[in-house]
């Protein structure tokens, strides 16, 4: 469960951004979770919940977008929102392409005090 670890350093990020803005708390996170990220959202959230105890976040709404997989297709110059994991171009069918979006997790968003 490397959810853990993600948390940890989601809330350093947190510490970090409070203190170089003179917040003593963190009202709302958002972040952005790619379904290609290998993160389990649920998992993450728990983690989330459980670690956020004595920190600057300990009060703070936090809110999940999930981010689908977005690719580039080489051939015919299209991006398209993938609705499953099968990794060819809704368009021309090729397989040449790129994932342009939907394999990160990206803090978006935080609302300080």
């Amino acid at each position: 469960m490397h959810e853990y670890s993600i948390v940890q350093s989601l809330l350093d990020q947190c510490e970090d951004n409070a203190k170089a803005n003179n917040a003593t708390k963190v009202m709302k996170v958002v972040v952005k979770i790619g379904v290609m990220s290998g993160i389990e959202p649920d998992l993450l959230q728990t983690a989330f919940d459980t670690f956020k105890e004595g920190t600057v976040c300990e009060d703070c709404e936090y809110i999940q977008n999930i981010q689908p997989i977005i690719i580039k297709c080489h051939k015919c110059n299209q991006e398209s929102t993938l609705e499953k994991n099968e990794y060819c171009c809704p368009h021309c069918q090729s397989i040449e392409l790129d994932v342009i979006d939907g394999e990160d997790l990206i803090l978006m968003q935080l609302e300080l005090e």
